[in-house]
C-alpha cells in the first residue's frame, strides 16, 4: 500500500510519527465508458469555457469566486491557513465513540508509526482500548483542514474523517410526520419486532452482492453466455393497516 499522508499524532507533548494508509476500497467494478460504435474509451478534457480548448493541468490554478471575481489561490496559501497544523493530528480531547452521530462519519485511514515512534504508538493504542475511548483531532489532508477521531481497531490505530456541523444539511424543510399519531399498541407490536430481529452486529455477513451479480453476468457475457439472474420475490401492496403488517411480519419472523 501506498502511503497518502506522513506526519506526527500529538499526544500531550509526545509526538509519535506516522503514516496514514487508506483503510476503505470500492468494492463496485471498475466500469469504462465507450464509444458504440467501435468501443473505444471515451475521455474527458479540462476545457476552458471560452476558448474552447483544453487546459493541461499544470497550468489549472485555484480560485473563490467572491463579489462575481475569482481569488486565484496557491499552495502557500492553503499552508498559511493552517501552518501548525499541515503535519500534525493533534489531538484535541477525548469523547465516548458512540457520541458520534453516523451522519458524521467519511472515511477512514490506518495509523503505521515510524519505528522512532513504536512505543509512544503502542502506548496510546493501549490506552484507546483501555479507556475505551476515542480522540478527536484535526489534520491537513490535500490543503484542506479534516476533522477527525481516532480510535482502536485490533492492533491498529484508525483515523476516521468525519464532517464538520457546516456540512450537515438540515431537514427542517421536509414534511416529516408527527410522533403522536402512533399509537401504543403499534408501538409495543414495533418494539417487539425490532427486539425479534436483534442479534450481535457481524459485518462479515453483509456483501455486496450486485457487484457480484453484475461480474457472473460479464464473465457469462464474455464466453457469450446468458448468466442466471436471481428472481426478485414480489412484495404484497402496501397497506393501511399498519398494525396488522407489524402483526404479520411478527408471526412472519416467527415461522421463519
Amino acid at each position: 500500500m501506498k502511503a497518502v499522508w506522513k506526519g506526527s499524532i500529538g499526544f500531550g507533548l509526545v509526538n509519535i510519527p506516522v503514516r496514514l494508509f487508506s483503510a476503505v476500497q470500492n468494492s463496485t467494478l471498475d466500469l469504462d465508458m465507450l464509444d458504440e460504435k467501435d468501443h473505444s474509451r471515451i475521455k474527458f478534457k479540462r476545457i476552458n469555457e471560452n476558448t474552447r480548448k483544453e487546459v493541461p493541468f499544470d497550468k489549472i490554478v485555484k480560485g473563490y469566486l467572491l463579489k462575481e471575481k475569482y481569488v486565484i489561490l496557491d499552495e502557500q496559501d492553503f499552508l498559511d491557513a493552517s501552518p501548525e497544523k499541515s503535519k500534525m493530528i493533534e489531538l484535541e480531547n477525548f469523547v465516548n465513540i458512540d457520541e458520534i452521530n453516523p451522519i458524521y462519519y467519511e472515511t477512514s485511514y490506518y495509523a503505521e508509526p515510524e519505528k522512532q515512534g513504536n512505543r509512544a504508538y503502542a502506548l496510546l493504542l493501549k490506552a484507546l482500548i483501555k479507556s475505551k475511548k476515542a480522540g478527536v483531532a484535526r489534520f491537513v489532508l490535500r490543503s484542506t483542514e479534516n476533522l477527525c477521531i481516532i480510535h482502536p481497531m485490533d492492533n491498529v490505530i484508525v483515523i476516521t474523517k468525519i464532517r464538520f456541523p457546516e456540512e450537515i444539511r438540515p431537514y427542517k424543510e421536509l414534511d416529516l410526520p408527527s410522533l403522536t399519531a402512533i399509537n401504543k399498541k403499534e408501538l409495543d407490536v414495533g418494539l417487539a419486532l425490532i427486539k425479534q430481529y436483534t442479534s450481535e452486529f457481524n459485518i462479515e455477513g453483509f456483501h455486496d452482492e450486485y457487484s457480484a451479480e453484475l461480474l457472473k453476468i460479464i464473465k457469462a457475457k464474455a464466453k457469450g453466455k446468458r448468466a442466471i439472474v436471481k428472481k426478485l420475490k414480489p412484495r404484497e401492496e402496501l397497506s393501511d393497516d399498519l398494525y396488522g403488517q407489524l402483526m404479520k411480519s411478527l408471526n412472519g419472523k416467527r415461522g421463519a
